[in-house]
């Protein structure tokens, strides 16, 4: 009687036991998803505050024409002002940001013609051309891995045994950053 009773005492232990090491491992995944939520939107934010000084760079060279350049400084400078944490006006303002750059450089020829323009700062006008099609390839891939991050929480998060032993904490739903980022036809080439 006593060897039945200390064998279910140890099956009990070893069951509670297996649950509570599942458990914290999946609180702990939550955790580094979490984070890593968090340096992706700090990186987000390294890479739009880089394609905004690519674009103002660009902008004040003296290579574009005087109305184009106006146009991507104005959308540049809103860019660059607005309130990091209002998720609903930066998505406006970056989408706008990706319009303007959209029309300015809507074909390969555009771009042609800015290089061809500057005559002996084509070197130049390559180089700043370059540093702006990095940039908003780079704006496009880290909000992809921000958004592609925030997925795999919410589906963790959402999962019945997250929420009936509460694994994510206080910690408030993550949101997926979602703007038009599209690079501008003309600099995709580059």
């Amino acid at each position: 009687m006593d060897l039945v009773w200390l064998t279910d005492l140890l099956v009990v232990v070893v069951v509670l036991g297996a649950i509570t090491v599942y458990l914290s491992s999946l609180a702990g995944r939550l955790d580094r998803l979490h984070r890593k939520i968090e340096t992706a939107h700090a990186a987000l934010d390294a890479q739009l505050l880089r394609r905004v000084a690519a674009t103002q760079d660009l902008a004040s060279s003296g290579l574009l024409d005087p109305a184009s350049a106006l146009v991507l400084s104005s959308a540049a400078q809103s860019a660059f002002v607005m309130d990091a944490d209002d998720d609903a006006h930066r998505s406006l303002v970056e989408s706008e940001l990706t319009r303007t750059l959209g029309t300015v450089f809507e074909t390969r020829e555009d771009v042609d013609e800015v290089v061809e323009g500057a005559g002996s700062d084509a070197a130049v006008a390559d180089q700043l051309l370059d540093e702006l099609a990095v940039a908003c390839r780079r704006v496009e891939l880290a909000r992809r891995f921000h958004n592609d991050v925030v997925r795999s929480c919410l589906e963790l998060r959402h999962r019945r045994i997250s929420r009936w032993f509460r694994l994510a904490g206080h910690t408030p739903l993550p949101a997926p950053v979602d703007f038009d980022d599209t690079p501008p036809a003309g600099l995709a080439t580059r």
